[in-house]
């Protein structure tokens, strides 16, 4: 978000709202509103010289207030939460304030991590083992080091990426591009969170009576191979466009340079071939 002079955050442009409407939208007080200003359980709004703009983000706040007063939890808590949800601190007790523990016990990744001995470490890659392929390999995060061996985060990248490399992929270009694939995936992920985030729990939050956040971790549990599924379907239909654009470019490249073949059966530099027709005879 920007800045104003003021050096309040601006809010995203969308629906505004002055105090007294805001507080009507939400189905509040006014002097309610502004109790929770003080207290910063709302962002500061927007301002223009003297007047003070609020916007959806307030107004969702205010609603998600709401709801956890009526769950049983006191403004104090309510607070806690709200910081530790928005500086990301402790994720497990936000999760807790939530009633939201199973959410967080079943991954959604399925790795399986491997450890590997020097020699095994050997056996996959052979002499791409080096300080340096190591010190990327850390870098990303795809091992760690523990003690003599290493173990490595995921059984399925690491066979992968030894597949890579035995068809002729140097472990370095192997490395690097992981590291590219990994900001594509994070981003990605990061669209999933927040469509989640905005239109599930969010809105549980919301509409849940106590008691009943079980339904939210189930919910949850089913979106994990959805968001799986659309990312796997989305690449392979752009693995088929690229491939295929890929494909179409080569063979257009080996037509352009391919020799031409004479008009005549005769081969090429063939007597018959290079004699220019003579007189028909009578």
């Amino acid at each position: 978000m920007a800045e104003d002079s003021q050096g309040t955050k601006e809010q995203p442009a969308g629906q505004e709202y002055r105090m007294e409407a805001l507080a009507k939208a939400a189905g509040l007080p006014v002097r309610t509103v502004r109790f929770y200003r003080e207290r910063k359980l709302i962002p500061p709004p927007r301002r223009e010289g003297r007047i003070a703009w609020y916007g959806e983000t307030h107004l969702a706040r205010l609603h998600t207030i709401a709801a956890l007063l009526e769950r049983g939890h006191t403004l104090g808590g309510i607070a806690e939460l709200i910081a530790a949800w928005e500086n990301g601190r402790t994720l497990d007790g936000v999760a807790e304030l939530l009633g939201l523990e199973g959410a967080l016990i079943t991954p959604w990744s399925e790795e399986t991590p491997v450890r590997l001995t020097p020699e095994a470490l050997a056996d996959y890659f052979g002499g791409d083992v080096t300080p340096e392929n190591l010190t990327t390999a850390l870098d990303i995060g795809y091992i760690a080091v523990d003690g003599e061996n290493v173990v490595h985060t995921s059984r399925r990248l690491l066979d992968a990426s030894a597949a890579l490399v035995r068809e002729g992929v140097p472990l370095a270009a192997v490395l690097e591009t992981g590291r590219a694939v990994r900001v594509h995936v994070d981003a990605l992920a990061d669209l999933f969170t927040v469509l989640i985030r905005k239109h599930v729990v969010d809105a549980a939050v919301e509409s849940l009576p106590p008691g009943e956040a079980t339904r939210l971790v189930e919910a949850l549990e089913r979106l994990h191979p959805l968001a799986k599924n659309v990312v796997d379907a989305e690449l392979s239909l752009a693995m088929d466009r690229r491939v295929r654009a890929e494909l179409e470019n080569w063979l257009q490249e080996h037509a352009a340079s391919a020799p031409v073949e004479p008009e005549s059966g005769a081969a090429p530099g063939s007597p018959a071939a290079d004699e220019p027709p003579g007189d028909p005879s009578p």
